[in-house]
């Protein structure tokens, strides 16, 4: 996939939360390596971080609304703390983020997990920080190709679209006699 979409001009904001910083270290890191294998450089990643999960959408809206970014990914962990439902604060979040990518035209690519059952026993946390390298690979992946996507709208279209719009196809047809 062509990757030039990440110039000096088209860079990536990575925002991360304090909470479980140990832990969301590996997200970045599995973001940034997969980031080097599809062909963009860790320069054009700026690092943020905010207290915790609920500070991002507010955050990422006012960097989004500077125009400086092509895409903008979250980072955070939300966790059963036993003070208050978690839920309720990943949906906060979530539903922030949705807003914020909707409103300013700009990606917005959420690493906001909630994993069922936290626990923070050595081998948990084993587990937790591969499968956080793991969605970091597959935000990278995500980011790359919706930032394609975007620049260009007809890269993303399915052969089967493809044929269908084909030249004496019904669908150019429509689409001709309409613009």
């Amino acid at each position: 996939m062509k990757t030039s979409i990440f110039s000096r001009a088209a860079r990536v904001a990575f925002i991360q939360a304090e909470w479980h910083k140990d832990l969301l270290e590996n997200a970045l890191e599995g973001f940034l390596r997969r980031m080097v294998q599809l062909g963009v450089s860790t320069d054009a990643v700026d690092f943020f971080e905010v207290p915790g999960a609920f500070e991002i959408p507010l955050f990422a809206k006012r960097i989004a609304t500077r125009g400086d970014y092509a895409a903008i990914i979250e980072s955070a962990l939300v966790v059963d703390g036993g003070i208050y439902r978690h839920e309720f604060v990943a949906q906060a979040v979530v539903e922030g983020l949705m807003r914020v990518q909707l409103e300013t035209d700009t990606p917005v690519f959420s690493m906001v997990l909630t994993p069922h059952n936290f626990r923070a026993e050595e081998h948990m946390r084993g587990f937790f920080a591969k499968l956080l390298i793991e969605k970091g690979d597959e935000v990278a992946d995500a980011c790359v190709r919706a930032v394609g996507c975007l620049e260009r709208p007809g890269g993303c279209m399915s052969a089967e679209a493809a044929r269908h719009l084909a030249p004496g196809r019904v669908g150019e047809r429509l689409i001709s006699t309409t613009a």
